[in-house]
């Protein structure tokens, strides 16, 4: 291995660093995010984050099963579900921009995704 082989693979370690941590950046850099419900794949609300709900629970009941889902500040979590594994209740509060909560046996996909203009206007019920 020459000295240029060693300066060309650390130039493209380099650049590919660089790249990686541009891409990251820029794919999960929202200015505001939202819920998304889905219920066997059916997305059946979508609710943005605010101040004013906060501590608000939703009840998502559906011919598979129940679940509440309580609103924090710029978190979810489910508090509550009938599912006999409970693992949705256990994971707790999600936060970020692709985070999940999955109910399997309720069928129930709860996302936190980020909002570009003109996606979501205010709380669909």
């Amino acid at each position: 291995m020459t000295k240029g082989d060693k300066i060309l693979m650390i130039f493209i370690v380099i650049i590919s660093i660089l790249s990686l941590s541009y891409v990251k950046r820029s794919a999960f850099n929202y200015n505001e995010k939202y819920i998304s419900i889905q219920v066997n794949g059916e997305e059946i609300k979508k609710i943005i984050f605010d101040a004013n709900l906060i501590g608000q629970t939703i009840p998502v009941e559906t011919q598979y099963g129940y679940n509440l889902i309580e609103l924090g500040d710029g978190m979810v979590r489910v508090i509550e579900a009938d599912c006999p594994d409970q693992l949705d209740v256990k994971q707790g509060y999600i936060s970020k921009v692709g985070e999940v909560i999955v109910c399997l046996p309720n069928r129930l996909v709860i996302e936190i995704k980020g909002m570009d203009e003109g996606d979501v206007d205010y709380i669909s019920r």
